[in-house]
């Protein structure tokens, strides 16, 4: 008997289908049959078995498999399209089996051994517009992937696809020119790696018997992440996805398979007066064993070096070769004062805290980091950071001038800094200079596909433009970027109602709100994780508890103009009109220009724009 029981769940999808399979068929029925057997049988079955697929169903001239994981999925198709132009070296280019591939990460439903959905339907419309011999996946994949894989990816822009109500954004992957030129002398090319070798760096524990000595360990570790980050050779898991583990105990083994990565670096912190000890080693991942360990005892003004000679003894182990600029870089000092190091560290711990005290704590840190150096471009870009914070989520009294101004100092002293490039796009979209804002985040994203801020703050941009597509794949980027982080999940849940898509914003709203819920708990005295939480449970119906929270965040900060929008758009869902205008009124005449424009599209107030006291919120925007 069938069970007739209907599950969901999100999966990676590759469709596949063979170009012009009828022409093949009709000029030679028998050898193309034979031919593609030869091929599923030799390379296909065998490839989608080895990286962990299910072949779902097959068609005469195609097949549609999942995988549980995205990587594997693309890893198998750009193995899959190598194997055939393989095959294909020395075999006329009019009976050559060809394959068109696309690949979408998606929510499915599963009926026994099938799947359906648009998950499913978005794959295979992706794999029709895919060039012969080529793949083509959906910017979920593409933002899943990163620059794990050595395969560059195109952007070919907002696609309309049969039978599917929204465009879809898609890339197609361009593999390296010796895969590409395989012909008869194949044997003669270098063989092609797709994975780079992969590593976590694990929060380095802080064994100096202080716990203020925190934001030592954890600024030893992001740097040598950050280092490791600039090797184009290396993928190297994001910081904040790293810091998941931190304080937790954990098993190598496990971490290598969680975040699929082949290494894993792990070590401690000492700091004792003047004097630092730093232990590390480098671990197999699927084995546990050790590869290489060591500890340097160090004057704290070594600091620098000692990162450094930690980074280039991993590139050592793992084999990976340096470019000459990424070895300029990678020895580039951000400071020579270690004092001022130390306050940099100190305001870089603040930071990702991300609450009003904190910003102004992490600013004043920054400030005297400048100080004591005023060439410290690092230091510039986190007072711009706290700046754009600040007046984004507190509506703080910001000079954007100011913003522009140190963005660009931060620029002038060290032009690769991805955080001063999001802050200065920031900054120049909310002057309105739209094409330049967008040409400083595409250049965060170019250095530092892993920044939060990049993803985060060109989402906003996008949604006060009215782009509401780009601004949500940008928000569940900034989302998956930063897994602790509530805000982008919460914002994006009006984008998500607006677009129609209901039961992703429904996950939206609950995974936001779960994050909101620990982050109350670290730090109570946050009011935007109350406010954001409290849409959050009004799109999950949660009525009751989100009016608590709602009048807790009031409760916070009374003056807090962001707080009383929200939770205007709070009493807009609950069906308060009234409540919710008087809060409009009340707060649009010294709102800013961001918070004008979001009024505009920002779907939660939709159920109070037909009322009759709405005209005059629309006089108060300008």
């Amino acid at each position: 008997m069938n069970d007739p029981t209907v599950h969901r769940r999100l999966t990676a999808i590759l469709a596949a289908d063979v170009v012009t399979y009828s022409r093949l068929m009709g000029r030679d029925e028998a050898g193309t049959h034979a031919a593609w057997k030869s091929h599923r049988r030799e390379l296909i079955d065998a490839k989608i078995a080895e990286y962990e697929g299910r072949i779902v169903k097959l068609t005469g001239d195609g097949f549609l498999a999942e995988f549980p994981s995205v990587v594997n999925a693309v890893t198998c198709a750009a193995t899959v399209q190598r194997g055939m132009l393989e095959r294909n070296a020395g075999v006329p280019q009019r009976s050559r089996i060809e394959l068109r591939m696309g690949i979408n990460l998606g929510d499915v439903i599963v009926e026994g051994d099938d799947i359906f959905g648009d998950g499913v339907n978005v794959a295979v419309r992706l794999e029709s517009i895919a060039t012969p011999g080529g793949i083509a996946v959906s910017a979920a994949v593409r933002d899943n992937v990163g620059n794990r894989l050595d395969l560059r990816f195109e952007d070919i822009g907002e696609q309309t696809l049969k039978n599917i109500d929204r465009p879809v954004r898609a890339y197609s992957i361009d593999f390296p020119p010796s895969l590409r030129t395989i012909g008869s002398d194949a044997d003669a090319q270098e063989p092609w790696e797709i994975e780079k070798p992969s590593i976590a760096v694990l929060p380095f524990n802080n064994i100096s018997g202080d716990p203020e000595q925190e934001y030592f360990s954890d600024g030893i570790t992001e740097d040598i992440i950050t280092d490791l980050s600039k090797i184009s050779g290396l993928f190297v898991v994001a910081r904040n996805t790293a810091y998941t583990y931190k304080g937790k105990p954990v098993k190598v083994q496990q971490v290598s398979q969680d975040l699929r990565v082949s290494f894993i670096l792990e070590g401690s912190v000492r700091k004792v007066g003047s004097r630092v000890r730093v232990t590390a080693q480098l671990v197999e991942g699927r084995s546990g064993g050790h590869l290489w360990a060591d500890r340097y005892d160090r004057d704290l003004i070594d600091i620098f070096a000692l990162q450094d000679e930690i980074t280039h003894t991993i590139v050592d182990h793992l084999k990976v070769k340096l470019l000459p600029e990424e070895k300029k870089v990678i020895g580039r000092a951000p400071t020579g004062n270690f004092e001022a190091y130390a306050y940099y560290l100190r305001g870089r711990q603040f930071l990702h805290w991300h609450t009003k005290s904190h910003y102004v704590l992490a600013k004043r840190m920054f400030a005297m980091a400048v100080e004591l150096d005023p060439f410290y471009a690092r230091a510039y870009a986190g007072i711009a950071d706290c700046d754009s914070f600040l007046f984004l989520h507190y509506n703080a009294d910001v000079s954007i001038d100011g913003i522009l101004a140190t963005s660009a100092k931060a620029l002038e002293l060290e032009s690769g800094l991805a955080e001063a490039h999001a802050s200065l796009g920031l900054a120049l979209s909310l002057r309105e200079r739209h094409s330049e804002a967008m040409a400083e985040f595409e250049q965060a994203f170019a250095l530092d596909p892993n920044l939060f801020e990049a993803s985060y703050f060109y989402a906003r941009a996008c949604f006060t433009q009215g782009n509401l597509d780009e601004a949500a794949r940008l928000f569940q980027r900034a989302a998956d970027i930063k897994p602790d982080d509530y805000q982008a999940l919460l914002v994006l849940v009006n984008i998500l109602r607006s677009l129609g898509r209901q039961q992703e914003m429904k996950m939206a709203a609950r995974e936001g709100v779960a994050r909101a819920e620990r982050e109350l708990i670290l730090r109570p005295e946050n009011s935007r994780a109350a406010y954001l939480g409290a849409v959050g449970l009004a799109a999950l119906g949660e009525l009751d508890r989100a009016k608590e929270w709602a009048e807790r965040a009031l409760a916070i900060d009374p003056d807090d103009r962001l707080a009383k929008y929200n939770v205007a758009c709070f009493y807009s869902l609950e069906g308060e009109a009234d409540r919710a205008i008087d809060l409009l009124v009340e707060l649009l005449p010294r709102a800013t220009h961001e918070t004008k424009r979001w009024v505009k599209y920002d779907s939660d107030l939709d159920p109070i724009r037909s009322h009759p006291r709405f005209p005059k919120v629309l006089e108060l925007l300008g």
